[in-house]
């Protein structure tokens, strides 16, 4: 049986889109939570991106009291790469893949197209864009870590072993801690990944040096310039 396909908020670039950014959110916030972050990336006017900002499922949290709101996989533990929702992992990246193909459907090619994300949404793009079976355009993984990384190096693909990452962490986040992203870079560096790390003084949020430096990215990843 078919997932259901996933809610979307879309912005749709001045003219045909041919490029998507698609943005996952982060535990218990939603589809909005990015959306206003478009608009200061600074991305040159002609470079026609379309961004999907997905809502994640409605679960409970089991960290949270059985509080139920919107997350790409539960959280079972405070020390969360020990403490694994491998079914809801899965089950994410399916509905990833959902989104993807919906994009090649609409005339985007996955070569054109970044998976973005913050946080739980960062931590399934790391795991979601790795194994892909075509090559994607880059993924940009903001405080977050890799899911189920001891499954990596046997799941991933080789379409995607060239993707750009772009990685960013704050040095005193307490949610996703700096030492996951670290560890997390450190092991796509040993499978011979080239992520872009970049540290900021802040905690689990994002900042507008980060922003635009993100949007720098883009522009270079999704355009003519050379790669940032």
């Amino acid at each position: 049986m078919p997932l259901p396909a996933l809610d979307t908020v879309e912005i749709e670039p001045a003219t045909p889109a041919t490029a998507t950014v698609i943005w996952l959110h982060g535990l218990g916030a939603d589809a909005h939570d990015f959306e206003p972050v478009v608009p200061e990336l600074g991305l040159p006017p002609g470079l026609a991106v379309r961004f999907v900002f997905p809502n994640a499922p409605v679960r409970p949290i089991t960290i949270n009291g059985g509080y139920v709101m919107r997350g790409w996989y539960d959280i079972l533990a405070a020390d969360i790469p020990r403490a694994e929702d491998a079914a809801g992992v899965r089950d994410s990246a399916a509905r990833i893949e959902t989104l993807i193909a919906r994009e090649n459907a609409r005339g985007v090619p996955s070569t054109r197209i970044v998976l973005a994300g913050f946080s739980q949404g960062a931590a399934m793009n790391l795991y979601a864009g790795l194994r892909h079976p075509e090559a994607l355009a880059g993924i940009v993984a903001l405080s977050g870590y890799l899911p189920l990384a001891a499954t990596l190096e046997a799941e991933r693909h080789p379409a995607n072993a060239a993707v750009p990452i772009f990685m960013a962490h704050g040095d005193h986040d307490a949610v996703v801690r700096h030492t996951w992203g670290v560890a997390t870079r450190r092991q796509l560096e040993a499978l011979g990944y080239t992520p872009a790390w970049h540290e900021y003084p802040m905690g689990h949020e994002v900042c507008w040096e980060e922003i635009r430096t993100i949007g720098a990215w883009l522009a270079a990843t999704l355009g003519d310039a050379k790669r940032f």
